[in-house]
């Protein structure tokens, strides 16, 4: 029972486990933090710890359930690591220990299941706990920073230190270079990614996966900020990946804010067959979406064959006048988004008014409602475009926009306000929620 319970407490306490699973396990059984070097490490008491090495050498390289790592590896992956940063000191004095004491700096264990792969002690540092000084004592022993799980985690967030002790090796090879680029166009971080470009990033260095930075920062809708800065740094627009450029690519994402930036740095923006009806409704361009209607009903058909997945796109990024071309060509405001975007939690199938109230803007779930869309249908997540608004304003990372006009819009328009429970975290949205 000791040793289940031993066990049970690692796996909370590590990785993805639940820290308060692991302080209720230590409330009813305080003994378990002292069983052993690997819960010492765990919980980073340096002294017990050092007790456990002076007791026996080989306990710096044993290995322990739940996954098979050593006491190294649990506390890298420590979330008392992660989430007590005032004990940071004792962590690395603990690590420090372990790794005089002949722990591996590149010891982990392989996991198994959808995901497999090799979880080191140093994406524990980097890509787990975001530790620069843990991520820095791992490289100055020798962990190769080459990590394949360290590389692709440590820039999951906006405080770089850890990421920047990796590059800061001189060893990243440019495909984990531009790994590091892609994952912080993931994240938003103008500042990451500057400092990528800075440090050896090419802006247009292909990944085995494909996609180069600015197909990449196209589709995940990021500023025009950081379209700027890429071509400020030599991305070229005019480069193909699986045969679609940048500039056909900013037209089908509804980027018009783009389209207009590479015009003004003298970069061709013409199109061809439907792509040029696109990228002018992209512009917001009626007079130019008329004319080319008129002149090639073709185009139309063609665009119509597209229209959801354009349709969820400019909403995707917001893009009102754009919407309100495509429904005046004949897009139905109903028409369902086939491939859904994970990225950004939307399911296949969802609606263009899902999307638009999911992203925050409520001028496009406007147009939406005046167009017809149905507002009560719910996605394959079973949430109404209402649920969907107000968990914008309270759970989303675009906490700019939050605004309770969309959720306005649509109690307007009569939606239903069955499944939101108050309150919502949001006052405004709970106002209007109570008056209806």
């Amino acid at each position: 029972m000791n040793e289940e319970r031993r066990t049970a407490f690692i796996k909370a306490a590590i990785w993805d486990g639940s820290l308060e699973e692991a302080e209720q396990l230590l409330l009813s059984h305080p003994e378990i933090a002292a069983m052993d070097i690997h819960t010492a490490a765990v919980t980073g008491q340096v002294e017990l710890v050092r007790e456990f090495l002076a007791e026996d050498a080989a306990n710096a390289t044993a290995l322990s359930e739940p996954y098979g790592g050593n006491a190294l590896v649990y506390l890298c992956m420590s979330k008392y690591l992660r989430l007590h940063k005032n004990r940071n000191g004792d962590f690395i004095e603990a690590a420090t220990a372990l790794l005089d004491a002949g722990a591996d700096p590149n010891s982990g264990f392989m996991m198994q299941g959808e995901f497999p792969g090799f979880e080191s002690a140093l994406y524990g540092a980097a890509g787990i706990a975001h530790d620069a000084a843990l991520t820095s004592l791992l490289l100055a022993y020798g962990a190769e920073p080459n990590d394949e799980e360290a590389v692709y985690h440590s820039p999951e967030t906006y405080e770089n230190e850890a990421m920047q002790a990796l590059v800061q090796t001189g060893k990243l090879t440019n495909e984990n270079l531009s790994m590091m680029l892609i994952r912080k166009i993931d994240w938003h971080d103008y500042d990451g990614l500057q400092y990528l470009l800075d440090h050896g990033a090419d802006a247009n260095g292909e990944r085995k996966r494909g996609w180069h930075a600015l197909h990449h920062s196209l589709k995940r809708a990021n500023g025009l900020e950081f379209i700027a800065l890429l071509l400020d740094r030599g991305a070229d627009p005019l480069l193909a990946s699986n045969g679609i450029t940048p500039v056909t690519m900013a037209a089908c994402e509804g980027r018009g804010d783009v389209l207009t930036l590479f015009a003004q740095k003298g970069i061709p923006v013409e199109q061809h067959g439907v792509y040029e009806l696109i990228a002018a409704c992209a512009m917001g361009d009626e007079t130019a979406v008329h004319a080319l209607a008129e002149q090639s009903p073709t185009l139309v058909t063609q665009l119509l064959g597209m229209g959801g997945e354009l349709l969820a796109r400019f909403c995707v990024c917001g893009n009102s006048p754009g919407v309100q071309q495509l429904l005046n060509l004949g897009v139905p405001a109903q028409e369902p988004y086939r491939n859904g975007d994970a990225y950004y939690g939307i399911p296949t199938g969802s609606l263009a008014i899902h999307i638009a109230a999911w992203r925050g803007f409520p001028a496009v779930v406007k147009k939406l409602i005046a167009a017809g869309s149905p507002i009560e249908v719910a996605d394959k997540n079973g949430q109404t475009p209402l649920m969907l608004a107000v968990k914008a304003c309270v759970d989303s990372y675009w906490i700019r926009r939050r605004s309770p006009d969309a959720v306005k819009a649509l109690l307007d328009a009569g939606a239903n306000t069955n499944g939101i429970t108050l309150p919502t975290g949001y006052d405004e949205i709970d106002l209007l929620l109570v008056r209806k």
